[in-house]
């Protein structure tokens, strides 16, 4: 027989909140019924097999809307999104200062391409903690793992202010090396969060989840709008700065020097990296955030059966080909938003003017977090509403990356009206995505298991195969030109 005990968090001597539970296997445990893990009732013989697989007509509420949200702890929700911040903040804000790190790497513009595979190698993370979790006879505990994970990227971002602009020489070429091996230690917080943190929300209540989502849209948010107060992507001024024999005008553009440099902006990021430090070890220990777990048993370590609570919406199982649909699901639309969207984004709005791509990448970004936010109160989980957000993501990606790949002379790019068709396009695009990734993460939340840690899993496994793709797309062949922004 199984022994139950009362899960103890990281460094927390008891658990008097009492919900959640962790299962001790011992080896005359018998195996489970299939019966225990069903997936799906019995489909209703009328229907047919398309009309069961997307869950049309079905008899739950595809779409709630809750004017007022659930009833839930605002401190909880404040304390997971300090940890939701802590996820992507150190690689989002690196590539949002690309624009004055290039000036200083040897790589040049090269230097995304070169820094998207460095994020890659941080899925070293999420595999070595797999396996662990998978064959260690010793389960990893998910409560100190997080603080050794969010202490790696809090200190990768301290180093990066310091020896960002270091350069050594590798194979007779000089490269930023240390700006790329720390772009990796920061990476193994941010890929490994897919995989550790997103499962450890799965102890408590739904709602949570949508406000962490909030705190990882933020991530991305936070370094966008320091940047803007730095001063990166002010468009410059074209001056004059010579007269040919004869007599025409040689203009260069020259751009406002930033309000503080690369430093700064990185040791921001630290201090940002400890509040979701602080955010997470009071969320991990403090009673009033043990009283928000959700009726749940843990074993082995992530592995989670979510029991019946007065106050949680009964989740529906999926069906086997539901459940993979879902998974490849996911793991083509993060080959896209999280290994391409990024590298193409410039060649795709760059060539409608400055203003069009600062404005296309700051309300994309912002896009992220509002986009969560609004699934507090628009909650949904039906299979059809996933589907079709699937489609309208796909419809749009289609339309940015045939601007990409006409760069520089995409349709339109000497109108105003293309300046506004791409500006938009890259802002509902982003939405949609974060809305559909959210809804996705929600309905495998309730299937309990291990669902959370295969969907990070295969969020980084898509990711890692659209970033090495675009990166070999844009250094050895002709598909991606960029544009320049000549006076």
């Amino acid at each position: 027989m199984s022994r139950y005990q009362r899960n103890r968090g990281a460094g927390s001597p008891t658990n008097t909140a009492g919900p959640v539970y962790g299962v001790i296997s011992t080896l005359d445990d018998a195996s489970p019924s299939p019966a225990d893990f069903a997936r799906c009732s019995s489909p209703e013989a009328k229907k047919s097999e398309l009309s069961l697989f997307l869950n049309w007509g079905g008899p739950h509420k595809n779409m709630e809307i809750n004017p007022k949200p659930r009833n839930r702890s605002w401190i909880v929700d404040v304390l997971a999104i300090f940890f939701g911040i802590g996820t992507w903040l150190g690689v989002n804000g690196t590539f949002i200062q690309l624009p004055l790190l290039v000036d200083e790497a040897p790589e040049g513009w090269s230097l995304p391409s070169y820094l998207s595979v460095m994020v890659q190698i941080g899925n070293l993370g999420p595999l070595l903690y797999t396996a662990i979790q998978k064959y260690s006879p010793k389960k990893l505990n998910d409560g100190w793992t997080i603080h050794g994970v969010l202490l790696v990227g809090a200190i990768s971002c301290l180093l990066t202010a310091f020896f960002y602009n270091k350069t050594a020489s590798v194979a007779g070429t000089d490269h930023s090396l240390a700006l790329f091996l720390l772009t990796c230690f920061t990476a193994l917080n941010a890929c490994t969060s897919s995989v550790l943190f997103m499962p450890y929300m799965g102890r408590f209540k739904e709602q949570y989840m949508v406000t962490y989502f909030i705190g990882e849209g933020l991530s991305g948010l936070l370094p966008s709008v320091t940047a803007l107060i730095q001063g990166i992507g002010e468009s410059g001024d074209c001056v004059l700065v010579n007269v040919t024999e004869s007599g025409e005008g040689v203009y260069e553009l020259q751009k406002t020097p930033p309000r503080f440099d690369t430093r700064v902006f990185f040791l921001i990021l630290f201090a940002l990296m400890v509040l979701a430090y602080v955010g997470y070890t009071l969320l991990n220990s403090l009673p009033l955030a043990r009283k928000e777990y959700a009726q749940v048993t843990v074993s082995e370590g992530n592995k989670y059966v979510y029991g019946e609570a007065d106050n949680q919406p009964k989740a529906e199982k999926l069906s086997k080909g539901q459940y993979t649909y879902l998974l490849l699901l996911i793991g083509a639309i993060s080959l896209f938003s999280n290994g391409m969207f990024g590298s193409i984004q410039s060649y795709s709005s760059a060539p409608y003017g400055s203003q069009a791509y600062h404005l296309s990448a700051t309300l994309s970004v912002i896009a992220n977090p509002v986009a969560c936010f609004m699934a507090m109160f628009l909650h949904f989980t039906s299979l059809r509403i996933i589907t079709v957000l699937s489609i309208l993501a796909g419809l749009l990606t289609s339309y940015v990356f045939t601007t990409a790949a006409l760069s520089p002379l995409p349709p339109l790019h000497d109108q105003t009206v293309g300046a506004v068709l791409v500006v938009t396009a890259w802002t509902l695009l982003v939405g949609i995505v974060s809305y559909t990734k959210l809804g996705i993460t929600t309905v495998m939340r309730a299937q309990g298991g291990q669902s959370l840690v295969w969907v990070g899993a295969i969020t980084q496994l898509g990711s890692a195969i659209g970033a090495v793709a675009i990166f070999f797309a844009i250094n050895y062949s002709d598909l991606f030109q960029a544009a320049q922004s000549n006076c």
